[in-house]
Formats: C-alpha cells, structure tokens, sequence
C-alpha cells in the first residue's frame, strides 16, 4: 500500500522541476505537464494548492507560469504533501460512527503519520533538487 498518494507525488515532483527550470523564466502548466506525461487539467489544482501555501508563486500573463514561492533550502517534503492534500480530500476521510474505528484504528494511524511527517520534514527541497541534478535529470 503506497503511503503518498498520486497527487502528493506529482505536487514533489511538479516543485523540483519548477525549482529546476524557472531559472530563466516561469514554468508553465503545460510545459509540466508534458515533461510529466500528464493533461494539464491534472496538475493544474496541484498547482494553485501549491501556490495557495506559498510553496510556488503564480506568474500571470503570455509569459506566465510558476516559479517557486520561498527558499528551496527552507522548503519540505512534508510541507509539499500537505498542500496537496487540500486537492485530496475527495474521499471525505475515514468513517466516524465505528467504535473500532475511532478508538484503535485512527490513533495508530496518526502515530504513523506523524512518524512519517517527522521524516518527511526532514527532507529539504534543496536535497532533491541535488539528487536530480547528479541524476542529470536538471
């Protein structure tokens, strides 16, 4: 069972690349899109969620695009997968009316969750833009 869903992945990789290659100007919704071989309507709302917590900034016009919102040294995993939950929430979120459920069940996933978190948070953007660079993937 994969702990990061789709679009917590697609919000990381969507990050790195746009710290990757706005360099020169912002990058655009489709030009991410096309290097991940995805439509843009799927990465679209990963993309204002991202804008939304500061994460990346939105750059209007013909030229327009995104580029990154703060200091890739300061920036998280964690952080990123937490906005991209806000694009998550179709489900609703687990069933409250289960005994089982909300005495065993979400305590001991929150512990994981917040083992994983701590992990996560320890993983700086700055990091995995290294790794695809040296990866020459940058």
């Amino acid at each position: 069972m994969p702990l990061l869903s789709r679009k917590g992945i697609l919000a990381i990789a969507a990050v790195i690349d746009v710290a990757i290659n706005s360099d020169v100007r912002p990058v655009s919704a489709k030009a991410l899109a096309s290097r991940h071989g995805l439509p843009p309507r799927h990465l679209e709302p990963v993309l204002q969620a991202l804008v939304h917590e500061g994460i990346l900034r939105g750059v209007r016009g013909p030229r327009g695009g995104y580029e990154l919102g703060r200091d890739q040294a300061e920036t998280t995993a964690n952080e990123i997968l937490r906005a991209a939950v806000t694009v998550d929430d179709a489900f609703g979120g687990p069933p409250q009316g289960s005994p089982l459920v909300v005495t065993v069940v979400i305590p001991a996933l929150a512990q994981a969750e917040r083992a994983f978190a701590a992990t996560l948070g320890a993983i700086k953007l700055d990091d995995l833009i290294k790794r695809a660079e040296k990866a020459k993937l940058a």
